[in-house]
This record gives C-alpha cells, sequence and structure tokens, in this order.
C-alpha cells in the first residue's frame, strides 16, 4: 500500500489513503494512522465517508 501511494499511482484517492490508514491503525501505528486519516479526509467530498473517516480518527485519540 505505502508502495502504491509514494509511486503516485493512487496518490489522490483517498480510498488508498484510508485503507491505509487502516492497516497502521491494526498494527498500532497510531501517528501514521492519523496522517493517513488526514490525507483521506482531505481528498474525499462524500459526507458519510467524511463521518466515518472523522470517528476513525476520533477513535485514534483515546489511543
Amino acid at each position: 500500500m505505502d508502495n502504491l501511494i509514494a509511486g503516485g499511482q493512487l496518490q489522490n484517492y483517498h480510498l488508498a489513503h484510508a485503507a491505509q490508514a487502516d492497516l497502521h491503525r491494526r498494527l498500532g501505528h497510531v501517528a501514521e494512522a492519523r496522517a493517513a486519516y488526514g490525507r483521506a479526509l482531505a481528498l474525499t467530498q462524500q459526507e458519510p465517508e467524511r463521518r466515518f473517516l472523522h470517528r476513525r480518527l476520533a477513535g485514534l485519540a483515546e489511543q
């Protein structure tokens, strides 16, 4: 995932960043997950997806 995003193929695809964030979250990499959720939020325009990502990001604040 990191290589695909870093390579530029999925740089502007919000779901790639959301997937990357989820992987980091599951691995306990909180800082990386926060950053990836932030990038996904910056690219997401649909409100249901924004709410979901905000909930995930808020959940990281508790860790």
